[in-house]
């Protein structure tokens, strides 16, 4: 007897052939049967009209703490998501050195600053009950609702062995040799491989640069090698050129560590505007280059403009445009003197307009800002305008129209800006560029920069662009795209394709309906911490390893997801 039997679907496998309808049944975790099925079912559903394909997978996500206390991984699953990565950027929350208990207060600090977390989520939601990677693992194990694989961080590696030297410092030969008898443990125990950032904006919650921005290429090269020691394993690196474009010894670093282990390397997010045409062909000649050298290199993209909320008042990406972190980081009184100052904004927009900003000179518009929530009597009415047509009404330059509504705010007022990259030029690069066998979809950043961004509905946002809006490319490759294609990057085994015998991953949803909701502000994380949160729409239902984990974007209570760890769960995808 089935388990659960959904009749009559429109079956979008994964593998980019045409849809075809037929009978799903499943049993005991895995797709039993797909067909006309005249099998007795414990329970069963009408899914004429709706679309059944593998369940969505994530390849970059920071869910390492929000899984302890959100075992859903909100919003990802309600999008259909199953399968998750995570422990990217060089961040994550083990291994902890037992000799040092200060050192878990330090990654707490770190992630809050780092990846915008909540640090008093970070500090009530999960148990730090760990000091291994493997015990983090075992301790996520038979709690969560999503699968979910995990990089080990290179900034956690160094601090346990190093301590505070590691920001700052050099290993020796013995602190070298430490560091790769933890690495492997760790990967013995299921990491998926190995993470690491070299990137200028990734600092701790000192403001230094994190701990791995210290490591030179010999260190990277050799936990590189010895990420090719194991079973299905990975890399995922970061570095100053993947917010614009790599310098030349970017390049020689990515191609080394890839070709070093043997593995691929993906790295986020590949910006595509049509305003900057040489960036594409530079980001990608990383990729050239490395498969000429016995490696692999995958560039992470996003196919939706994920809206960023901004403020001069918190920390955020206007904070890391060159020159501003200084001035934003001073307390509200003296940043509002400053910011009112005519040659201090003057330099600022210097700053932000100049080739060392990278991408982030897309913020630089700020008569293209629109006004968010308020909080005074003099911004009444301001909510949803844009601030161009406020300061042509003032009489004041853009920048200094919103430096003066935010003042009136104290700094607290929300500020969205328009993506300057939402023309036809930069979409159809878009889908000149998701054909490159080194590109592929994700970057999400899901369960990090919590208040600032909600990158999780990206699978239901495209879908519904592919079916009703841009259709840019069919539903049957837009799935291949979000199933198949992220599986088999990390050699997930029997995960990405609706196959018989394989786990039953699986998503059902409505064509005509598919879509993501307005992000809109909620404060569900421990110790009422705000977040952006989107409803999924069209969702029917969402089964992982077989279990229905969401009916309706409501979650079932269920936690059959699994811990997916290398070598037994990924098979080893070689580059050589």
């Amino acid at each position: 007897m089935l388990d659960h039997l959904i009749k009559g679907a429109t079956v979008v496998d994964g593998t980019g052939a045409p849809a075809y309808t037929a009978d799903v049944g499943i049993r005991e975790g895995r797709i039993a049967v797909i067909g006309e099925v005249t099998e007795d079912a414990r329970t069963s559903e009408d899914a004429h009209g709706l679309v059944l394909a593998p369940g969505f997978v994530d390849p970059h996500t920071h869910y390492d703490a929000q899984l302890f206390w959100d075992p859903y991984a909100t919003p990802s699953l309600n999008h259909g998501v199953t399968t998750v990565a995570g422990g990217n950027c060089g961040f994550t929350l083990a291994p902890l050195n037992p000799d040092r208990p200060e050192d878990a207060d330090y990654t707490r600090r770190m992630m809050s600053k780092v990846e915008g977390m909540s640090l008093v989520a970070l500090e009530e939601g999960a148990p730090w009950s760990w000091h291994s990677f493997g015990e983090y693992l075992d301790a996520l194990e038979g709690r969560i609702a999503v699968n979910a694989g995990f990089m080990v961080g290179h900034c956690a590696l160094r601090r346990y062995v190093m301590g505070a030297e590691a920001v700052g410092g050099q290993p020796t030969e013995e602190q070298l040799g430490e560091m790769l008898a933890l690495f492997n443990e760790a990967m013995a125990a299921g990491a998926w491989g190995l993470s690491t950032t070299q990137s200028s904006t990734h600092s701790d919650g000192d403001g230094k640069p994190v701990a791995s921005r210290h490591a030179k290429p010999a260190e990277l090269l050799a936990l590189s090698r010895a990420v090719g020691e194991h079973e299905g394993t990975q890399i995922e690196a970061i570095v100053a050129g993947c917010l614009d474009q790599f310098s030349d010894d970017e390049i020689d670093l990515f191609v080394e560590m890839s070709a070093a282990a043997g593995r691929p390397l993906n790295w986020n997010v590949l910006t595509i505007d049509a305003a900057v045409p040489e960036r594409v062909p530079r980001q990608l000649e990383a990729s050239e280059r490395a498969r000429k050298s016995g490696g692999r290199i995958v560039a992470l993209t996003m196919p939706i403009l994920t809206p960023m909320n901004m403020s001069l008042g918190t920390f955020c990406a206007l904070n890391l445009i060159p020159g501003w972190g200084e001035v934003l980081a001073l307390p509200v009184p003296e940043r509002i003197a400053r910011l009112r100052d005519a040659d201090v904004r003057a330099e600022m927009l210097r700053r932000a307009t100049s080739k060392e900003a990278g991408v982030f000179r897309r913020l630089a518009n700020f008569g293209r800002y629109v006004i968010g929530d308020t909080y005074s009597a003099a911004n009444e009415g301001l909510t949803g305008r844009v601030v161009k047509d406020i300061a042509a009404e003032r009489g004041q330059e853009p920048f200094e129209c919103l430096v003066e509504i935010c003042a009136a705010d104290e700094m607290r007022t929300v500020l969205w800006p328009m993506p300057t990259d939402n023309d036809p030029d930069s979409w159809s690069l878009r889908q000149e560029t998701w054909r490159h066998e080194d590109v592929m979809l994700g970057g999400s950043d899901a369960g990090a920069h919590l208040d600032r961004m909600c990158g999780a509905p990206y699978t239901t946002r495209f879908i519904g662009d592919c079916l009703r809006g841009r259709k840019l490319v069919t539903l049957e490759q837009a799935v291949k795209m979000l199933t198949d294609d992220p599986a088999r990057l990390f050699g997930l085994r029997e995960r990405g394709r609706l196959e018989v015998g394989w786990h039953a991953d699986l998503v059902l949803f409505d064509p005509e309906r598919i879509d993501a909701g307005k992000a809109t502000l909620v404060h569900d994380l421990p110790g009422d911490s705000p977040r952006l949160d989107s409803k999924a729409i069209g969702i029917t239902a969402v089964w992982v390893n077989g279990v229905e984990a969401i009916r309706g974007d409501e979650v079932s209570g269920a936690v059959p997801g699994k811990v997916l760890r290398s070598g037994r769960d990924t098979r080893t995808v070689s580059t050589r």
